[in-house]
């Protein structure tokens, strides 16, 4: 109920969140940690998959030390194929490792560059906290954002 005894209008669904991680498991730890559906692009069913509404990205970045190694994980890059993917994509986030010096976030800003989506938040390998908690501040804005549209 609104303070005028109106009902409330119903909740939308929280925005999906689809991430990958590598066996280190450090994304998978940020992800799990949101409080929201979340969904393992390591999983074939998944990867193969199209989100139903919009979704958000976590991704981490890799470099070998090879500049012309690819940053993206090839299972990002074969989910982002498909078209209606694409399109509801609604923004990224991305881990990294400082070490990695100028390819920092390389992936996540890339696919948001290509995307023309936005980057949500940046943060170091599992994330802190604190990471964690500007991440769903953030996500319930684009919940808002994405009800309102």
């Amino acid at each position: 109920m609104t303070d005028d005894g109106e009902a409330a209008a119903p909740a939308a669904p929280p925005v999906d969140v689809y991430y990958y991680s590598s066996t280190s498991g450090q994304v998978r730890l940020f992800a799990e940690r949101l409080g929201r559906p979340v969904h393992d692009l390591a999983v074939r069913e998944v990867r193969r998959s199209v989100p139903t509404g919009p979704w958000v990205l976590v991704t981490p970045s890799y470099k070998t030390g090879n500049d012309d190694n690819d940053t993206v994980p090839e299972p990002v890059r074969r989910f982002l194929q498909d078209p209606e993917t694409r399109r509801r994509l609604v923004g990224v986030m991305g881990s990294g490792n400082r070490n990695f010096g100028e390819h920092y976030q390389a992936a996540a800003r890339e696919i948001a560059r290509a995307s023309g989506r936005p980057m949500l938040l940046e943060f170091e390998l599992q994330g802190t906290r604190w990471d964690v908690e500007d991440a769903q501040r953030i996500l319930a804005d684009v919940d808002r954002q994405v009800a309102e549209d």
